[in-house]
């Protein structure tokens, strides 16, 4: 499939987990991919461009963003991955964790947009796909922190999609499940046991196993591509059945 070709593309949070596996899904079907992250890997062999730059930095975007089209030749698709997670109640997180997974999960999306918005306005096929999280609209325990951010997310995904619509700009966003991420194996080998926790979230979304990378990228893919050309304002739920299905206790 190449249903991407000739299109240019900055994947933030490209370094690992579900940026990594877009940015290389997006490179296989024939875009021209640069990825922006914290830590970069120091070299792709399928010739993505790695640039660093910090989401909570507006003078870091903005030059990043800017080198990317530079380097590209142009800008149709940008998708905003990066972010960080939290876990606890409301009595658990200081106001400066709040402040600052507020910063990155969800000002960071405004930072790159905005700094992006000029050259996505020049693309004949321009597109934006937030990495929410099922966090937005399901209760999930000791996640109020992150849950906050990705509820947010989700509305600006909308906002976003109303103020850019008449621009030729279709926002959308995908809401995982629990992904088998790096951050979620480092939350699993934080637990007291390790193996009874990957067990207990594997059982809570209803296939039975937790999201893969590659299936989140999958559905950003979609979403960037011009086969959801009349796709705006969607929240893609790819979480396993959490969202939608109330299932019988299994015996």
């Amino acid at each position: 499939m190449a249903e991407l070709s000739g299109l240019k593309a900055i994947v933030t949070g490209g370094g690992s987990g579900i940026g990594l596996a877009t940015a290389r899904l997006l490179a296989a079907r024939g875009a021209t991919v640069t990825v922006l992250d914290l830590k970069p890997p120091g070299e792709f062999t399928d010739g993505i461009i790695a640039l660093t730059a910090d989401v909570a930095d507006d003078a870091s975007v903005r030059q990043a963003v800017a080198e990317s089209v530079t380097r590209m030749g142009g800008l149709d698709i940008l998708v905003n991955n990066a972010g960080i997670g939290a876990t606890g109640t409301v009595a658990d997180n200081p106001d400066d964790q709040w402040h600052h997974v507020f910063d990155v999960n969800v000002v960071g999306i405004v930072r790159v947009t905005r700094a992006a918005l000029p050259y996505l306005r020049a693309s004949a096929h321009a597109a934006v796909v937030n990495t929410c999280s099922i966090a937005a609209t399901t209760g999930l325990p000791q996640r109020a922190l992150y849950s906050a951010t990705k509820g947010a997310v989700l509305a600006l995904t909308l906002a976003m999609a109303a103020d850019h619509v008449d621009e030729g700009i279709r926002v959308n966003c995908v809401n995982p499940g629990t992904a088998d991420t790096p951050w979620v194996g480092r939350l699993v080998d934080a637990a007291d046991d390790p193996a009874a926790e990957r067990a207990a979230l594997e059982a809570r979304q209803p296939l039975g196993r937790l999201v893969s990378a590659d299936e989140v990228a999958a559905g950003i893919a979609y979403l960037a591509s011009p086969l959801a050309g009349s796709v705006t304002g969607t929240a893609l739920a790819i979480d396993g059945g959490v969202a939608g299905l109330r299932l019988r206790p299994r015996s």
